[in-house]
């Protein structure tokens, strides 16, 4: 089987693109690890109250629940502290130190196609292999994370959001697990979550080469609480296909906070 020098490219940008996508938007679930954030008007909930209150299996249609791999906890880190809160908010972790947190990772069901006649797909050609990778991988990946903080640390670490997406429109560099990584452009979008106030935005890496490769986040308040939303879509990135945090899963997950 041959395939162009355009198919290799695209995957090697897909794997590329994988192993941002697949390893950032993940942490161990545990509460420990964050700084408190001093405050006395409101008591924190605490991470057992979080983990009564966070989606689980069976709570959002069309996607599987379940907690997020400890292995895959690989920390987007930057030297731009104005632009830190979006590399914490895009490695499933609150913008700022809380008081407690939790999460779970949210993923799409696989989408339904038609049936085709089973196939190797060493026995398909550079155009057919591509669409196969692509579809799939056409499937929202979504970290939730939930933070709570003491008095009025939850709306000074949404302000930090909405200051770094205003900062860091022109992009930031970051290393995740040692390699470099790089934002080329920060964009703010509209927010579903509601809420108290919530901030949502989109971050454009440079694929190695492969082109643009957008992710979506969301942060929403409410009370002293955070829910952090990561959203990756590798299949919408080759096909260079629109998309954006899970409505679903947002739906979901703040109703259960109300």
């Amino acid at each position: 089987m041959k395939r162009s020098s355009g198919v290799r490219l695209c995957a090697a940008a897909v794997l590329g693109a994988l192993s941002f996508a697949l390893v950032t938007g993940c942490s161990d679930g545990d509460p420990g690890g964050d700084a408190k954030d001093s405050g006395t008007a409101a008591k924190p909930l605490g991470a057992g109250e979080l983990k009564k209150l966070i989606i689980a299996d069976g709570e959002v249609p069309g996607y599987a629940v379940g907690p997020v791999p400890a292995a895959r906890a690989q920390p987007i880190t930057t030297d731009s502290a104005a632009c830190r809160p979006l590399a914490r908010v895009m490695s499933a972790l609150p913008p700022a130190g809380a008081a407690a947190r939790t999460g779970r990772l949210a993923t799409q069901h696989k989408k339904k196609t038609p049936a085709a006649k089973p196939t190797s797909l060493d026995d398909l050609d550079g155009s057919a292999f591509e669409e196969a990778m692509r579809k799939s991988l056409d499937r929202d990946l979504t970290t939730v994370t939930l933070a709570s903080y003491e008095g009025d640390g939850a709306e000074k670490a949404l302000a930090s959001v909405s200051a770094a997406v205003k900062s860091c429109t022109g992009g930031f560099p970051g290393k995740q697990a040692g390699t470099a990584v790089r934002f080329t452009k920060v964009a703010e979008e509209k927010a579903a979550g509601g809420g108290d106030g919530a901030v949502a935005f989109t971050a454009t890496m440079d694929a190695d080469g492969g082109g643009a490769a957008p992710v979506h986040a969301e942060v929403v308040r409410l009370g002293n609480t955070l829910s952090v939303y990561f959203t990756s879509n590798l299949g919408a990135m080759m096909a260079k296909k629109a998309y954006t945090v899970s409505p679903e899963v947002v739906e979901a997950q703040q109703a259960k906070l109300k």
